[in-house]
């Protein structure tokens, strides 16, 4: 594995210690909320700070973006930058739900260069590295073969903040399971775009999603053969707050179903061919070598 990739494995699996243990003793936890049905636990803190002491031992120039302590960390004007997200999925941490992960990304001129994914409870360890392919416990990776979405399980994340558009969500939830086998909902974006990369998902749709929920497993994703973009097709999602992703056939389905539904663009008229061109081409030769 790359170097950097050793570096950010090490800090996840070190962080996974911290959550396996407290994971034991849930009765103990101190949960704060940052908002309406948004927690954060001495844990995500203890988690994050771990990482971040590990990544700037080996890179002390790189830059930090972290979900707890945004960029505190670490040198704000570096051409890298560490995207981390500690634990996503604290509320199945808190409630004992053994879904939940580490993601660890590094980006190089807000390009994704290389990703970690690390589901704890399970030890499973997803990475991906630009033009090196997507791996889960050294196993390589391949999206699902799957070319109907009447075919395919689709995953999703519910809105929960205080003022998200659930009437949209709605929407969409009907049009997307109305053509699908089934729709799945665990909790965790992290482990959701690791296991599209996988092939356990044939497909994934969410809105508000932050850069550390999606920096590591879009990569892996695209790196396992799959396409990301946001609702429009277009590549621009990792800030964008919107997200749909899967196997080529199904993400262009996908994105046929939920395009009217894309937030900047709702009223807009559709992309042009040539632009939606563009957005593919960019998402399938992601994998292109690069000196990172």
């Amino acid at each position: 594995m790359h170097p950097m990739i050793n570096v950010a494995v090490r800090a996840a699996r070190e962080a996974g210690k911290i959550i396996n243990r407290a994971s034991l003793d849930l009765d103990l936890l101190r949960v704060s909320q940052k908002s309406a049905n948004d927690f954060v636990t001495e844990v995500d803190r203890a988690s994050e700070q771990a990482i971040i002491d590990i990544l700037l031992k080996a890179y002390p120039q790189h830059g930090i973006l972290g979900e707890e302590t945004g960029t505190t960390h670490g040198k704000a004007d570096s051409d890298f930058q560490w995207i981390i997200d500690p634990l996503d999925g604290t509320t199945n941490f808190i409630h004992g739900m053994p879904v939940y992960a580490v993601s660890i990304a590094l980006a190089h001129h807000g390009a994704v260069q290389h990703g970690v994914v690390y589901d704890p409870s399970r030890d499973e360890l997803f990475t991906a590295s630009r033009g090196g392919g997507a791996f889960l416990n050294n196993r390589r990776l391949r999206v699902s073969k799957r070319t109907r979405i009447e075919d395919s399980l689709i995953g999703t994340g519910f809105p929960f903040r205080k003022g998200d558009d659930l009437d949209t969500y709605l929407e969409m939830f009907k049009k997307v399971s109305e053509r699908c086998v089934g729709l799945r909902r665990p909790g965790a974006a992290a482990i959701d775009l690791a296991y599209v990369a996988a092939g356990r998902y044939d497909g994934f749709f969410e809105t508000g999603l932050k850069p550390w929920d999606v920096a590591a497993g879009s990569l892996l994703i695209t790196e396992a053969g799959g396409l990301v973009g946001n609702f429009t097709g277009e590549s621009d999602f990792l800030h964008r707050g919107e997200l749909v992703t899967g196997s080529p056939r199904i993400y262009a389905q996908l994105v046929t179903l939920l395009k009217p539904y894309a937030k900047t663009d709702r009223n807009a008229p559709e992309p042009g061919a040539k632009r939606q061109a563009a957005a593919t081409q960019a998402a399938e030769t992601s994998g292109d070598d690069a000196p990172f």
